[in-house]
C-alpha cells in the first residue's frame, strides 16, 4: 500500500472533477474512492472504518491461528480419553484458542489513524465528501492538483 490522503470537498461537482483529474495522471492513482452522499459509504471503506479494519485483520489472523493452535494442541495429552482421543481433544482445544486468540490479536492493534477517522466522519456527517487517494509505492502524492481543487482540508492517512 502506497501513500494515502482524504480530500475533503464542500460541492460533489468538485469531487467528481477532482476524481477525474487524477485518474488521468500518469502513474494514476492506485485507488480513488469518493465518499458521501450519493456516492460510496464511508462504512464500505476500511481505511476509514476501524470496526471493518479489525474484522479483516481477525480473518487474516485466524487463517494461521487455528491451525497454529490446532496442532500445537495435538501435543498435549488427556489420559482419560485414551491414545487418540487425547491428541484430538488437545488439537480441538488449541483450534478453539487460535480463534479466540485471533479476535484478542485483533482487538489488540489499536490505529493512530482512529482520530484523523474521527475528524473525516465529522466533514462527512457536515454535508462535505470526501475522495480518498492512494498512490502506488514510490509515488508522490500530487500535492499540486489537489490543492487546485481547493479542499476544505487534506488529511494525511498514511505514507509508506
Amino acid at each position: 500500500m502506497g501513500s494515502s490522503v482524504v480530500v475533503v470537498v464542500a460541492e460533489r461537482k468538485r469531487l467528481r472533477q477532482l476524481s477525474e483529474h487524477l485518474s488521468e495522471l500518469t502513474p494514476a492513482p492506485q485507488r480513488l474512492v469518493a465518499i458521501g452522499q450519493g456516492e460510496t459509504d464511508i462504512a464500505e471503506v476500511a481505511d476509514l472504518n476501524p470496526a471493518l479494519a479489525r474484522r479483516i485483520r481477525q480473518r487474516r489472523m485466524s487463517t494461521w491461528l487455528i491451525p497454529f493452535g490446532f496442532f500445537a494442541g495435538l501435543t498435549f495429552t488427556f489420559a482419560f480419553a485414551g491414545p487418540i482421543g487425547s491428541h484430538l481433544i488437545g488439537g480441538l482445544l488449541g483450534l478453539g484458542s487460535g480463534w479466540m486468540g485471533s479476535f484478542a490479536a485483533a482487538a489488540s492493534v489499536s490505529s493512530d489513524v482512529d482520530d484523523r477517522v474521527r475528524a473525516l466522519r465529522n466533514r462527512l456527517d457536515e454535508g462535505n465528501w470526501l475522495l480518498l487517494v492512494e498512490m502506488p509505492n514510490g509515488i508522490e502524492v500530487p500535492w499540486t492538483r489537489l490543492q487546485e481543487a481547493r479542499p476544505k482540508a487534506v488529511v494525511r492517512l498514511n505514507d509508506n
